[in-house]
Order: structure tokens, then C-alpha cells, then sequence
């Protein structure tokens, strides 16, 4: 870690050289920002040249997004965990829809019992809800005729046309067709007997059948997919899905024959387009190229993963409070002479996972609270703030390097920021049940100073993602230099990060800016994706009537 030691004195010269140093750790250079960006891309070549990647580049077989005016009603299941969620989504083709859902428990029996047990209480749920919510059920045929002895058996009326469905499966599957996927493993406690190695669609259509439920389970979705087809719905098409929050990752449209791993399949040789589900999480897992420091090895090492999941660990909200919490505690432990706290802890700060992400939001709110805010999220129905085509960042000021350790000097400070900081040493006390006494306004400072690294840092290794799927695509050349001729570059953002960390956005469109040119982002639209593990899925039946399943 940046050195903390006797060996540097305690002088207020050193302290500063200290923070200096943890700053320089974590700094990005445009330089940086590109190199990481050119292993993206060289990692996107790698998964879909070949299976079994970390860069994994998982086929979807969604091979169209929708445009917003198509219309029909969908339904989609959405199983992950302690809940499973059943909705009816009404497409009303103006760019539109009206979203009905519920949610049903699913206990630990059903976790752990057999497999059909399981399903034939998903196929009870869907049953359920269609009879108490759904305006999707299909009409009965009828038998009430004028003359019973002319009327036809009810063998030969036309059979009821049956729901199309989406399931979103949040477990591990290998998927092999739009409608189709092999379940490889539980997680996340569940553990229902004789369905590992199953296609799960087929498992959830046999209960539905046993029920003699008129619904067709015709799609398998991933949640980073079904953001896409949302944002795509909403805002008349989409290039990316991506979800920055807990978690991250991204799906989008890439040309069928750079999928090469498909080899001579009937989906390669028809040509045109797919969706990629990228699970960008895994990205340089062995951490050659993202800037790794003492704070995050230890975050790693510390893990349920070491040595998996790297980009996510070093952008997604369930790590940034935990790199923040090491780089706190090493100021807490510098010695001879302590530089935060008056070297004293707590047991949040003790505790592994004790600092959430969402204090390190609270704390840079605080410290934004009267500035001028910087490029808000699109949300739909609403537009870039200028008819020109201008970005959200030409007409809001640049966000300023709140990252710089001279933000610690308290003594230069003006009486707004020393308020704002009053507010942040407020925050501090008592989200992390630190003693008044031992938390000063330098204290508050440096925690700000230390969650505006690890955040910004997370938002500009995020624009690396983006920016390289606008590569992939060509829709951008790294480095500038080269316009797409697309008025807008649609992409679908879901997750907390992004919608509500301060300056997130921003930051990221900084990075993005860097690594393709002003031109280029300028173009780019990062609007919210409304519920891609629910609408999306629904979307998703929608895609694969389209595509005859």
C-alpha cells in the first residue's frame, strides 16, 4: 500500500505526500484509458472466436431488437431468488407499455424438493396470475349455439392461441437456441433435485402443459439483454444494454459473422445480427492491464472469488465501499502518528463489507449539495437539453477533479465547502458510529476525497466498456477521429451506480469522451432501461415471435 510508516515522518508535508501517493494509484491517463480499452477489444475478439473464455461472449440468439412500434401483450417469468415475479407487459406500439406484476414466494422447500415440484409452482403462479391480474387471458371457446346438434365438437374449434412467455433464469445455463438452455449448476440456495443438465424452458413447459396452461415459454433471457430490448422499445432502438450497480455487465448487437465460435450453424450461415451477452464482469481477470493497487488485491483475496470477476470488482457498488473502507483503514493504522480518526475504528470500519457504497453516495451528495448538477441519466420521453444535437455535458459545467488530495487543505476551503463538509462529518458519525471527538473536518475531508477516487476511478474504467463495444461496433475509432453517421448512438443503462451516485454519468462520459472523441459521444444517448429481468424478458417473447419460435 502507499507507505504509512515511521520512515516518512509525521509532518503535515508527509501526510500530504501519503495521500498524494494513493492518489497517484489510482489516476487514469487517457494513455491508460486506451490500453484498457485495446484489451476489451482484444478480448471481445478472443470469447467470440472460441468458447470457454472469461470474456465469455455468450451467443443469445435474439437476432433483432424491437423499434417501439410493435404492439401485442407478452408475459414473462423472472426467477433469481427468494422471490419469483410473473408480469404481464401490454406493448401499445407509441414507443410505450403498461407493465401489470406480482410477486410470489418461493420457500425453502421448493428450493431444495424436486425439480417439478419447483416448476409446477412457477406453471401455479403464471396460472394464478392470469386469473387474478392479467388482461391476457386467452377466451374459452364458447358452446352456447342456437342449434346444439349443428354445432362442432370442441376438438374441431380452433385451438386457443397460447401466451408467448419470457423467462428470465438467473442461474447458470448453457443456451443453445433463443428457446433453449441447459440449467449447469444452483446457486444462491437453491438446489431443487434432477434438473441440473435439463433444458430448462422444457422443464417450465411441461409444467405449464401438466396445467393445461394455454402459455409458451418461447424465450430464455439474461437481465443485461433484456435492458437492451427495454431501451431499445423505448427510445426506437438500441447498440448496448449495461447494468452499473451491484453488479455489472453488457449485452449488444454484433454482425453474426464475427461470432466465428458458431462455426457452420444454421444461425451463422443466415447471417445478419445477434445480441452478445458479453459478461464483461470477467474482464482481464488476470489484471495485466486495470490498475490494480495494495486496496484492491486485498478486496480480491478477501473474496468468495479471488481471481474472478476482476472489472467487476474494480467498478461495481457491491466492491467501491470495501476498496474505500482499506484505503480508511490504512490512514487509520499509518504510524508513528495516525492520519484519520485520531487512529481510532469502529466496528462498520472493522467489518468486512462494513462500509457500503451507499455511504460513499451520501457523502459526495453532500458534498455536491447548491453545485450545478452535471449530465443527468436519460429518462424516457425526455431529450438531450438542446435542439442542435449538442451533449448534455456542452451545456452543464465539467465536473471538477474533487479526486485532487489539495481537497483535504480544510484552511483554503470557502465557508460553502466547510458547511458541506460540517454536513459530511455528520454523515461520517453516524453511519460509521465513529466518536464526535475523533472525527475532525480534515477527517471528512479525506473520506471524501478517498470515495471521489475510488468512484471516479469506477466511471472511467466503465467508459472503457462502453467505448469499446462502440469500437466493436464501428460506430467509433479509438482514440477519435473518426463520426458515425448515425444521428444517435442509443445505449440502455440499468443499475444504482448510474442512476444515482453523483456524477457517475458524467464521470464515465469524461472517459468516453478521452477514448472516442467529442463527436462520437456528443452522439451518444445513456438513457435508463427500464426492468430488463421483467420487460425485457417480455421483449424478449416478442423478438422470438418475430423470429417463428
Amino acid at each position: 500500500m502507499a507507505p504509512t510508516s515511521a520512515l516518512y515522518g509525521t509532518s503535515p508535508d508527509v501526510a500530504r505526500r501519503i495521500l498524494d501517493d494513493i492518489e497517484d494509484q489510482f489516476r487514469l491517463t487517457k494513455d491508460d484509458l486506451i490500453r484498457i480499452t485495446t484489451q476489451f477489444l482484444e478480448d471481445f475478439a478472443l470469447g467470440l472466436g472460441e468458447y470457454n473464455h472469461p470474456m465469455a461472449m455468450i451467443p443469445t440468439f435474439v437476432t433483432g431488437v424491437p423499434d417501439g412500434t410493435e404492439t401485442g401483450t407478452f408475459l414473462a417469468l423472472d426467477l433469481g431468488g427468494t422471490n419469483l415475479r410473473v408480469c404481464e407487459v401490454e406493448l401499445l406500439g407509441n414507443h410505450e407499455f403498461v407493465l401489470r406484476q406480482q410477486k410470489y414466494k418461493v420457500s425453502e422447500a421448493l428450493k431444495t424438493g424436486e425439480a417439478t415440484t419447483l416448476f409446477d409452482y412457477l406453471a401455479d403462479s403464471v396460472d394464478a396470475f392470469l386469473t387474478e391480474f392479467a388482461s391476457a387471458v386467452p377466451s374459452s371457446p364458447t358452446t352456447d349455439q342456437a342449434n346444439p346438434f349443428s354445432s362442432p365438437s370442441l376438438n374441431d374449434l380452433p385451438p386457443e392461441p397460447a401466451v408467448p412467455l419470457g423467462l428470465t433464469f438467473s442461474f447458470p445455463v448453457e443456451q443453445t437456441a433463443l428457446n433453449r438452455g441447459k440449467i449447469l449448476t444452483w446457486t444462491k440456495g437453491f438446489a431443487a433435485k434432477n434438473a441440473v443438465g435439463n433444458d430448462v424452458v422444457q422443464l417450465l413447459q411441461d409444467a405449464f402443459d401438466r396445467k393445461h396452461l394455454h402459455v409458451r415459454c418461447v424465450a430464455l433471457v439474461n437481465d443485461t439483454v433484456g435492458a437492451l430490448l427495454s431501451r431499445a422499445y423505448t427510445s426506437g432502438g438500441c447498440v448496448l444494454g449495461s447494468i452499473f450497480g451491484t453488479g455489472t455487465n453488457g449485452a449488444y448487437v454484433e454482425r453474426v459473422e464475427n461470432i466465428k465460435k458458431l462455426g457452420d450453424s444454421p444461425a451463422r450461415q443466415k447471417g445478419g445480427f445477434m445480441v452478445v451477452n458479453t459478461e464483461w464482469g470477467a474482464f482481464n481477470n488476470s489484471r495485466t492491464v486495470l490498475p490494480t493497487t495494495p486496496y484492491d488485491n486485498k478486496v480480491d483475496r478477501e473474496s468468495i472469488n479471488p481471481r474472478y470477476q476482476a472489472y467487476e470488482k474494480f467498478i461495481s457498488g457491491m466492491y467501491l465501499g470495501e476498496i474505500t473502507r482499506n484505503i480508511l483503514l490504512s490512514l487509520i493504522d499509518a504510524a508513528p502518528k495516525p492520519l484519520l480518526f485520531n487512529g481510532r475504528s469502529s466496528k462498520p470500519l472493522n467489518t468486512h463489507y462494513g462500509l457500503d457504497t451507499a455511504i460513499m453516495s451520501e457523502v459526495e451528495e453532500a458534498w455536491e449539495t447548491g453545485r450545478v448538477p452535471v449530465v443527468p441519466v436519460t429518462k424516457d420521453g425526455e431529450s438531450k437539453p438542446a435542439a442542435n444535437g449538442a451533449a448534455a455535458s456542452d451545456l452543464q459545467p465539467q465536473v471538477p477533479d474533487w479526486q485532487s488530495a489539495h481537497f483535504t487543505d480544510v484552511d483554503a476551503m470557502t465557508p460553502d465547502d466547510i458547511a458541506r463538509l460540517e454536513r459530511i462529518r455528520g454523515i461520517i458519525i453516524q453511519r460509521l458510529a465513529l466518536d464526535p471527538e475523533d472525527v475532525s473536518l480534515r477527517d471528512a475531508a479525506i473520506v471524501r476525497w478517498a470515495s471521489s477516487l475510488v468512484a471516479n476511478r469506477a466511471a472511467r474504467l466503465s467508459g472503457c466498456a462502453v467505448a469499446a463495444v462502440l469500437v466493436q461496433t464501428e460506430r467509433a475509432k479509438l482514440g477519435g477521429g473518426y463520426v458515425t453517421d448515425e444521428e444517435r448512438i442509443s445505449v440502455g443503462v440499468d443499475g444504482s451506480l448510474i442512476q444515482h451516485y453523483p456524477n457517475f454519468n458524467a464521470r464515465l462520459r469524461d472517459s468516453l469522451r478521452e477514448l472516442v472523441g467529442e463527436e462520437v459521444e456528443k452522439k451518444v444517448d445513456i438513457g435508463l432501461a427500464k426492468d430488463g429481468s421483467g420487460v425485457g424478458a417480455a421483449l424478449c417473447a416478442l423478438q422470438a415471435t418475430k423470429q417463428g419460435h
